[in-house]
């Protein structure tokens, strides 16, 4: 798709606020060496150059587990694996340190390059990389020693942060090296685990094949807070990215507020996801002690004095308790230690295939933190699984915001025909709409 020249403006403006909001900030960003050999890694070494000019902080963690295996396989040796974990003697180090030397290479001379007519022009990008990573072996477990595979045992974080703070790139490859100058071969899942812990990073990025994380219907998990997390590490259908749902949950509880999960195959997929409001991938947060879910009959008292406030002004429409207990299935609410902080209904019509967004409100002394979006981006989620094409809303007080938020102005006579029976217009509400 060809964006147009209006188009591509109104693009860059929209990511104005991710660009200050990132800048300084220190992103751990980790693909595996299937990720290298895909097509599109060239777009995404230029997606981490402009990351870099940016001001974002940057170390890359890769791994080379397909490159491996080529090599134990041209070497005529036998791939020895126990609990999904490589078994690495004297022998297969050999194809570890040739196969992780050998990507490693390949991604800083990507790093380097600076062709006129290309991308990368002008960048002059430093990376910088060595014994960054302190080692240990995994030992013997089950009676199955595992030799020269290890676990990250401490990371040096002064050193990546003196390189982060010279502007440079720091690149991590998947090794180790102990104390008595052994070398360890890791998961690239642990070192970037252990390293965004260590440097108290701002995100975790993982490069995945997917989109994502997908659910059991094959459906993309945008969204997803650290218990939902938890839940998901039990199903067995999640059991092939566990790997990845540990690090993340590891990640999470030792204080790194966000982690992401998006496509390498997919071009721009990391700078949508990092740069746009809806994002490209999945989105896995810290557990806010505020609870965003769909609102239950013991909740009507605490909308209730939620939005009086409001509805006094004539910011809102009134709602007797009455109404309200019979329409509380289509409220979704924040919950801040049993006390309703922020409200918000749907009320579908299906076969216009849209939805009225109404009674939004947040606690004046709550506002300012998002919540507004975490309700609309919870709201839009539940419409477009309906199957809905957009949401509109009615407003006397707060257009800007929805403007914001990406309404659009739209004309009454658009509304769906119950909807403008029912108009009116003597509080004259102004008219926008949200497509999806």
């Amino acid at each position: 798709m060809v964006l147009s020249h209006i188009d591509s403006v109104k693009l860059f403006r929209n990511s104005a606020p991710y660009i200050n909001a990132h800048r300084g900030k220190t992103f751990v960003v980790v693909f595996g060496g299937e990720a290298v050999e895909d097509k599109n890694f060239g777009n995404i070494i230029n997606d981490i150059a402009l990351l870099n000019s940016l001001g974002v902080r940057l170390v890359l963690v890769h791994g080379a587990r397909p490159q491996i295996d080529q090599r134990i396989a041209l070497r005529g040796l036998d791939k020895r694996f126990h609990e999904n974990i490589r078994l690495t003697n004297k022998d297969t180090l050999e194809s570890v340190k040739d196969a992780a030397g050998s990507v490693r290479s390949q991604i800083e001379a990507r790093l380097t390059m600076g062709l006129a007519n290309s991308p990368m022009h002008g960048s002059q990008i430093r990376v910088c990389s060595g014994n960054l990573v302190v080692a240990m072996p995994i030992g013997v477990r089950d009676g199955v020693d595992f030799e020269h595979t290890g676990l990250v045992r401490r990371i040096d974080k002064d050193g990546i942060s003196d390189h982060l703070d010279d502007g440079s790139i720091v690149l991590l490859p998947p090794m180790g090296y102990s104390s008595t100058g052994e070398v360890f071969n890791l998961s690239h899942e642990d070192v970037a685990t252990q390293t965004a812990i260590a440097l108290n990073a701002d995100k975790l990025v993982f490069l995945t094949e997917n989109e994502g994380l997908i659910d059991t219907e094959g459906k993309l998990l945008r969204n997803i807070n650290s218990e939902k997390l938890s839940e998901m590490l039990s199903e067995p259908h999640f059991k092939p990215q566990r790997t990845i749902l540990q690090a993340i949950e590891d990640t999470l509880h030792a204080g790194v507020p966000r982690c992401h999960c998006v496509s390498y195959q997919r071009d721009g997929a990391m700078l949508q996801e990092l740069f746009t409001r809806d994002g490209a991938g999945s989105l896995v947060s810290q557990r806010h002690y505020e609870q965003l879910r769909q609102a239950r009959i013991e909740d009507v008292g605490g909308i209730l004095q939620l939005i009086k406030p409001l509805e006094e002004k004539g910011i809102l429409v009134k709602r007797s308790r009455e109404r309200l207990e019979a329409e509380i299935e289509r409220f979704t609410l924040i919950e801040r230690d049993g006390m309703v902080v922020a409200c918000a209904a749907l009320y579908p019509y299906p076969n216009e295939r849209c939805a009225e967004l109404a009674c939004v409100a947040t606690h004046p002394d709550y506002r300012g933190k998002n919540r507004g979006e975490r309700l609309l981006n919870a709201v839009k989620d539940y419409a477009i699984n309906s199957g809905l094409d957009s949401i509109f809303v009615l407003t006397t007080v707060t257009a800007h915001w929805f403007q914001e938020q990406g309404f659009i102005p739209d004309n009454i006579e658009n509304l769906p025909e119950s909807k403008k029976q029912l108009y009116n217009f003597q509080r004259n509400s102004k008219v926008f709409t949200l497509n999806l």
